[in-house]
């Protein structure tokens, strides 16, 4: 049975490619969201991709992973990284790998966006590696299964 890594992506994501592309760069969510399908059929991996704009909805996928024992989550927190409490309680229940990934570097920016509180619960933070951070986030999701995650 393939196992999957839920990727959540949260407010303001959807607009990547148009929003601030000094910082963000050219390219879409969807280019995002295909390269990570692409990436994940050669690592022998699924991928569910979401973007909600909700804080709301975030906790709720993070319930259903947790209930369905979801192999990973990869979750770019956007906005919600530096004050979502609820985001953060949600990915504390959770009991497996988590990459929180940032497109940017946010220890470089401006100092509102320089320290996320979802830190703490993930067990690893990429940040800077721009698109290609969803990749490099799959496999070492992949390789904290393969060598047994701390968490578990």
């Amino acid at each position: 049975m393939t196992q999957t890594i839920l990727v959540l992506n949260g407010p303001n994501l959807n607009m990547l490619g148009i929003r601030e592309p000094d910082i963000y760069g050219h390219t879409t969510l969807a280019d995002i969201e295909a390269m990570c399908h692409a990436h994940a059929a050669k690592i022998g991996v699924a991928v569910d991709f979401r973007q909600t704009n909700s804080e709301t909805q975030l906790v709720d996928w993070l319930h259903e992973a947790t209930k369905a024992k979801t192999a990973g989550v990869i979750i770019n927190p956007a906005g919600h990284s530096f004050g979502s409490i609820p985001v953060l309680d949600a990915l504390k229940i959770y009991r497996w790998p988590i990459v929180e990934l940032h497109i940017s570097n946010i220890h470089t920016r401006e100092p509102l966006y320089q320290h996320s509180i979802m830190s703490s619960a993930a067990t690893a933070v990429m940040a800077g590696f721009g698109a290609h951070g969803y990749v490099l986030a799959l496999d070492a999701i992949v390789e904290m299964l393969r060598q047994g995650d701390p968490k578990n």
